[in-house]
């Protein structure tokens, strides 16, 4: 078996250890003589991992009582209609500040069910018709009318992360962190509502997390199809219908390894290590390597940047694969190269990779 260094941006590397344990209760999960994809939802096998995973997010975030956990799926790209559809309607209105490609997915949606107004547009303020920006504390243009602010936290297709949580003013903040969550120490109790697909720092597709606090919930449309509402899912413990059984236990597995090596403060700082790494070698590359994000604006999980020519990218991409270096192409409506170091990836991995740009520079003049 052969085990390669896995840039990809989702779905994303999982840690080795958590693949292990996997891979050994495969046949037999808790002494059930059965797979966890084999056993009942409505056991209570698999009814203590459920519950306990919720528990579980709770106590990795900081999180207190008065917040739900809610297990569901569709992705983030579900909770993109079903925030706005759960809060919005006739003479509803919302601030969605536009920071990439995925926050204005998440606008796009949120037009369907009612007024929505920009904050902040980073791709219009950038003048280059591209995001390689965060707002700036205190630049925001809030709606006073707003139900609710949503952004964006980390961008993974331009590679840009918010490094602080925007003060809107006392409204419910609700947030997009499906490719940084957990990847770092934040004061999760200033959300009234986050959530997260697996993919990227959770684990595998299949399952998204949302984070609602009671208070908010309260506010939720009654009345809306079960699959669909918030509270639906909150009075069925989100087994309106069978879960992703596989995905949750997975997911379950990732925050006791998230636990076991120190929290999110130590995983912040294994975080912060791996992009001084990458960052510093594109910044003493004399060039070569490109920046493409606003350097007060970069991401810690999507490192972008770009070589002198395309050849260049197309030959660093090929020659990586052949180093046992995989998904390092760019997303393609940015190009060059995008190396996504989530939570999995170890310092270990990156300090290979940093040598293998360090010696293709050396090989491959400009």
């Amino acid at each position: 078996m052969k085990r390669v260094i896995n840039y990809s941006a989702g779905p994303a590397g999982i840690p080795l250890e958590v693949l292990e344990q996997a891979r050994d209760e495969m046949l037999d999960w808790n002494n059930t003589g059965c797979s966890v994809m084999e056993v009942s939802h409505r056991g209570k096998d698999y009814d203590a991992l459920h519950m306990g995973t919720m528990d579980l997010f709770r106590e990795v975030a900081g999180l207190p009582a008065d917040y739900h956990v809610l297990f569901t799926t569709g992705g983030a790209s579900m909770q993109f209609l079903m925030l706005p559809m759960n809060y919005l309607g006739e003479g509803k209105e919302a601030d969605y500040i536009l920071t990439g490609n995925w926050a204005q997915g998440a606008a796009k949606e949120a037009k369907r069910y009612g007024k929505i107004s920009n904050p902040a547009n980073m791709e219009v303020e950038a003048g280059s018709g591209k995001f390689v920006a965060i707002p700036k504390q205190g630049e925001l243009k809030l709606n006073p009318n707003a139900e609710y602010v949503h952004y964006t936290s980390n961008n993974t297709v331009e590679g840009t992360q918010w490094h602080y949580i925007p003060d809107v003013k006392g409204k419910p903040l609700c947030c997009d962190m499906s490719s940084d969550i957990f990847s770092r120490p934040l004061d999760f109790t200033k959300f009234s509502l986050f959530y997260a697909g697996a993919q990227k720092n959770l684990g595998p597709s299949g399952v998204t997390v949302v984070a609602v606090k009671d208070e908010f919930l309260a506010k939720a449309h009654d009345g809306l199809p079960a699959m669909l509402g918030y509270k639906s899912y909150q009075d069925k413990f989100s087994m309106h219908n069978t879960p992703p059984c596989f995905s949750i236990y997975i997911l379950n597995l990732v925050l006791n390894w998230i636990k076991k090596n120190g929290g999110l403060e130590a995983i912040g700082k294994m975080n912060d290590k791996k992009q001084k790494l990458l960052y510093g070698m594109v910044d003493n590359s004399k060039g070569y390597y490109k920046g493409l994000a606003n350097t007060d604006s970069r991401s810690s999980m999507n490192i972008d940047f770009k070589l002198p020519t395309a050849e260049l990218d197309d030959k660093f991409v090929k020659d990586a694969k052949a180093a046992g270096i995989v998904q390092t192409k760019g997303y393609r409506s940015m190009g060059g190269i995008r190396l996504s170091a989530y939570n999995a990836v170890t310092i270990k991995d990156v300090e290979t990779t940093v040598q293998f740009m360090q010696d293709f520079m050396a090989k491959n003049p400009a």
